[in-house]
Formats: C-alpha cells, structure tokens, sequence
C-alpha cells in the first residue's frame, strides 16, 4: 500500500449528487433494480441515515452510505475511485462511517457483502470484520421493486 492520502469526510450536499451517482456507476455499485437517486433520496430523509463523502483536494473520491436500525448499524454504497485506491482511503472511509455510528451510540457494524464481491473479503478481513455465523434472508414486501 502507498503512503496515507489526506482525506476529509462530510454529509452529502445536492450539488455533490450526480458526482456520488458517477462514482458508484464508476465503482460497480450500482444494480438496474436499484437507482441510486431512490436510494441516496430515501436515505436522506431518514433521520439515522447519512451519505459521507471524501474529498481530496476538493473533489470526492469516496463515499459511504451509513445508518443504523436503532440497534446495529449498516454500510452500503462503500467505494473509493478506482483512480485513488491502495492509498488507505478504504481504511478510512469504514472509519468515518464506523464513527458516524459511534456518535450515535451504535456498538456494532453489520455488513453485507455480495458473494461475487470477492476482492474486498480480504479488505474488510484486515479492519477486524469477521465472518459470523448467520443466514440473512429476505423478502420483497414491494414485488414491483423485485429485479426480474
């Protein structure tokens, strides 16, 4: 890994939109049954939600969709522009998001990671995420939303 890049995290504004829908097109984040405009406007009208943000030198290279249920927190949208990776700024999105929560009182973060995501086990292996012994199911309450 290279040295450390400055980074500074802040809440989503609505000029900074278009620019986090990029980046999450750009990182793969992004599913046709998920647009991130729903996603980035439910989350922000939630009051135990926020999208951080990470800038460097004036220009967002991470972001990280962060919330909690009022019992465990949750991370989704977690990217760092592929121009910028291996500089620690994946290390240090999860703790901005990881002290998003804390402020909040939340003790833990669950994570979800998509099978076919193989290349970030190791990542979130070397922060101290473990494996637990779960079966996460699921059900779509809106059938109109269910991807075909």
């Amino acid at each position: 890994m290279s040295e450390p890049t400055e980074i500074s995290f802040s809440i989503l504004e609505d000029d900074d939109l278009e620019t986090i829908v990029d980046l999450w097109m750009k990182c793969g984040l992004t599913r046709p049954h998920n647009d991130p405009h729903t996603d980035i406007a439910f989350a922000r009208a939630q009051p135990n939600a926020d999208i951080l943000v990470g800038k460097r030198d004036g220009n967002i290279v991470a972001s990280v969709m962060v919330g909690h249920d009022g019992h465990r927190g949750t991370v989704y949208y977690v990217c760092v522009d592929p121009d910028c990776q291996t500089k620690g700024l994946g290390r240090r999105t999860m703790a901005a998001a990881e002290d998003w929560l804390q402020q909040r009182g939340v003790w833990k973060l669950n994570l979800v990671i998509r099978e076919e995501n193989e290349k970030v086990f190791g990542f979130y292996e070397a922060l101290g995420y473990e494996k637990e012994p779960r079966i996460l199911m699921s059900r779509w309450i809106d059938p109109s939303k269910k991807p075909a």
